[in-house]
């Protein structure tokens, strides 16, 4: 008994990590993604036209556990597979080393609601939600893996179909990516002119968050796909590179809120809510749409080679990002010191030829 207890779990914790549950399933899907133990045991049970109930063992699960072998018996797809021959269900111990029982009866509570038909994904689902665990179910006759973790329903996709449906979103966000950068050089033309505008930095936020919310969803793809998905998780790393901190600094530039609280409900909004302006203007905290005043310019100034107190400094001293551009070298010389101002100068030169600014 002494081992269970200081036995440890590979299954995630929002208690101790601070992570959500959707966090939390997307290391959940790593446990069953091609190239694990597990995914191996699953797709033998699918090619031996088997069922199987699988749970991982959980301080919630022992009280619904009826009956079964206690084997306690090092984990093996080959064991796994052979196992599920029986009809009861298999308990893998909380850190997937070992087989802990075979040919259980689950009996959770038959309160906990379900849309589920099947004796053996209603089991599963509810014992998922009753003992805060994965659970595992594999239909025999249509040879399809359900996922339940806790409150969530998860079916597991065919790898090349996965893979299919991966590339396809993949082409859509480098269009959003495309259309992102292009409100980025559109929000930096007139910035640097010192026309900063509402409406320009609302639509590049809403293409970054779109950018960001399908990057998030493709990521679950990716982490199914575990090893299969090497090449779309590298591709997906390079597009997302440097948008969220983007989209941070319009944020602060921006806002009329804390940069965190605006995030907060920025990540509350789906696809059709980003797309309204009204909805934006009220994560900025903005009745309307306004003559956007002047701005910071944490956004611009933060490309440059000056660190995050010296860019507060000179926005204190300048007030407004133009301010803060335009000045006199003299000016920026008091405020930074001759050889950084000489360094951010050029920088900022730099900066308004690759914008346009001199077109």
């Amino acid at each position: 008994m002494a081992r269970r207890e200081t036995q440890k779990t590979i299954l995630p914790s929002h208690e101790s990590s601070g992570k959500s549950l959707e966090e939390e399933f997307i290391d959940v899907l790593k446990l069953v993604s091609p190239g694990t133990s597990l995914r191996s045991a699953l797709n033998g049970i699918i090619k031996g036209k088997l069922g199987a109930l699988i749970v991982i063992d959980s301080p919630h699960l022992q009280t619904i556990i009826d009956g079964g072998f206690r084997i306690n018996v090092r984990f093996t797809p080959q064991k796994l597979i052979e196992l599920a021959k029986m009809d009861g269900a298999i308990i893998l111990s909380r850190d997937l080393k070992k087989i802990a029982i075979a040919n259980a009866l689950l009996t959770p509570s038959s309160k906990i609601p379900t849309k589920e038909t099947g004796t053996r994904h209603k089991a599963a689902e509810r014992t998922a939600r009753q003992a805060l665990t994965l659970a595992i179910a594999i239909s025999e006759r249509r040879g399809e893996v359900t996922i339940y973790y806790k409150t969530l329903r998860y079916m597991l996709a065919d790898s090349e179909e996965l893979l299919r449906k991966a590339n396809e979103r993949m082409q859509i966000l480098e269009k959003q990516r495309e259309l992102f950068d292009k409100a980025i050089k559109e929000l930096d033309y007139l910035e640097l002119r010192n026309y900063p505008s509402l409406t320009k930095a609302i639509e590049a936020l809403q293409r970054g968050k779109i950018v960001q919310k399908m990057a998030s969803e493709l990521k679950r793809y990716v982490v199914e796909l575990g090893k299969e998905g090497v090449l779309i998780r590298t591709r997906l790393k390079e597009i997302m590179s440097g948008v969220e901190k983007e989209v941070d600094l319009i944020v602060k530039d921006y806002g009329n809120s804390d940069l965190s609280e605006v995030k907060g409900v920025l990540d509350l909004l789906d696809y059709e809510e980003l797309l309204a302006t009204e909805n934006l203007l009220s994560a900025l905290n903005y009745e309307k749409l306004v003559v956007t005043k002047q701005i910071p310019g944490w956004r611009i100034l933060s490309r440059t080679c000056l660190t995050k107190e010296q860019i507060a400094k000179l926005i204190e001293k300048a007030g407004t990002l133009g301010r803060a551009i335009h000045s006199s070298r003299d000016f920026h010389e008091q405020v930074l010191g001759k050889e950084v101002a000489e360094s951010f100068r050029e920088e900022i030169e730099n900066i308004k030829i690759n914008s346009g600014w001199w077109v």
